[in-house]
């Protein structure tokens, strides 16, 4: 079988990238996902899928598969899924903006975060201000049921977009139940990390750590 050669397309970190790149590090680290020096480790700091099947793609690792079209392709039809929704849920984005808005500017959280560049300006602190201005009304354990409902059909209706290789599902999975958490322990509200199956444990392979151990 032939493996995937990435990037397939150029990455670069953006004005998120990094900073959750680290907390998402030190996350895993705690619960065994990675090991204890992933910091330090190549294959799971770069931008770029790795070429071994074997491991898991990190998701700022994403864009170097998927590239812009296809992330636009599932955030667009997550939100054709919102606005389609009932009143209680839709109104709150509707007085935001049109599906345009929405998938504009999540669509570059998306990218920004997934290794395609500085796309959302404002990073974090922007991230936050929406959450507890704009989306506050839904910030809470139905909001979040209904959230996580839309984005599960989202990603079981998006194979089309997730290339062949296996390993994306569950990267963006990952990446999903990872803010999920954050805005479940931020906001008090019930985890609802249901999105599916999260990237296995990272291992190196033995010549990769024989020759880290004879440096």
């Amino acid at each position: 079988m032939t493996k995937p050669a990435y990037p397939k397309y150029p990455t670069r970190h953006g004005y998120m990238s990094e900073k959750i790149q680290w907390d998402y590090i030190t996350t895993a680290i705690e619960k065994g996902v990675l090991p204890a020096d992933a910091h330090r480790i190549p294959q799971i700091l770069s931008l770029n899928a790795s070429h071994d099947t074997g491991q898991p793609i990190q998701f700022w690792q994403l864009y170097s598969q998927l590239g812009q079209d296809r992330i636009v392709g599932i955030v667009a039809d997550f939100y054709e899924r919102v606005f389609a929704d009932e009143d209680w849920f839709t109104s709150v984005f509707a007085r935001v903006g049109g599906l345009g808005h929405h998938v504009n500017t999540q669509a570059s959280m998306w990218i920004d975060v997934m290794g395609g560049g500085p796309y959302y300006h404002g990073a974090e602190y922007r991230l936050s201000f929406h959450h507890t201005h704009n989306a506050m009304q839904l910030m809470n354990d139905k909001g979040a049921a209904r959230w996580a409902q839309l984005m599960v059909e989202t990603l079981d209706n998006s194979a089309h977009h997730m290339t062949d290789d296996a390993r994306v599902r569950p990267s963006i999975n990952t990446f999903l139940t990872y803010f999920m958490g954050k805005y479940a322990q931020e906001f008090a509200f019930e985890n609802r990390s249901v999105f599916g199956a999260t990237n296995p444990e990272f291992k190196l392979k033995e010549d990769v750590v024989n020759k880290a151990m004879a440096t």
